[in-house]
């Protein structure tokens, strides 16, 4: 059983009403995301708040809105966010993203997302867990995501996502088809000559030449220590990889 709550450096995450726990795939996407510029950053699918939260500590000069479907979750989020150092800036709204598009919120410079991915699987029994883990459950589909990106980016914004590599190539041609191709290709895989197991990717108006394309390897060769690049990636916020002194 996962624990009821995951210390961070700056922030602790209570999870026990959430379905989806803190997971090496989320940290990976709140570090791993380009924030440059970032002044009002939306986190789809908030969770527990874990995105949010991590972009509100990598990007201080940014408003942060978090959108969460299960009001549960969305709860859970919102103690989370209110015991941060960062509440004045985080704002958890418990909407889905049709009733938040209603609002007709403000552009956004920057949108993440881990989004519902085993588009193929049975759905696990839980209705929880599968409106966050199974897409067209009742919760986000790729479509809805692009769409929303589409319209609420800034002309420079873009949008972060991640995905296994076979779901990330289906997300990747309805983005381009809406007119937000891929600029940044991040491929993750658990130690060098492993299969590729996550991908993140940015998505813009703008399209490179050719996407930046890098690789990220969780683990050394010998799989008995975490790899440089992730411990460097990682290093502001799991406790183990706090300096020493």
């Amino acid at each position: 059983m996962a624990n009821s709550y995951f210390q961070f450096q700056q922030f602790r995450i209570e999870q026990g009403d959430c379905a989806q726990k803190v997971s090496t795939d989320a940290c990976l996407l709140g570090a791993a995301a380009d924030l440059a510029g970032a002044s009002r950053v939306l986190d789809l699918g908030t969770g527990t708040g874990l995105l949010a939260l991590m972009v509100a500590q990598r990007a201080p000069a940014a408003a942060i809105e978090a959108i969460e479907i299960d009001p549960a979750a969305a709860a859970q989020a919102a103690r989370n966010v209110a015991a941060s150092p960062w509440a004045s800036r985080v704002v958890v709204r418990p909407l889905s993203l049709a009733a938040y598009a209603a609002t007709r919120p403000a552009p956004f410079s920057h949108i993440v997302c881990n989004p519902p991915f085993f588009r193929r699987s049975l759905a696990p029994p839980d209705a929880a867990r599968a409106t966050a883990r199974h897409e067209g459950t009742g919760s986000l589909t790729f479509d809805d995501i692009v769409a929303f990106a589409a319209e609420y980016l800034t002309t420079t914004g873009t949008l972060t996502v991640l995905l296994p590599p076979p779901e990330m190539a289906q997300f990747a041609q309805a983005a381009a088809a809406a007119g937000l191709p891929a600029q940044a290709r991040l491929t993750v895989r658990h130690r060098p000559g492993g299969r590729a197991t996550r991908a993140i990717w940015q998505f813009g108006r703008a399209a490179p030449a050719r996407p930046v394309a890098r690789e990220l390897f969780i683990k050394s060769p010998d799989d008995l220590s975490y790899s440089p690049d992730f411990k460097e990636l990682l290093q502001d916020f799991y406790l183990e990889f706090a300096p020493v002194g």
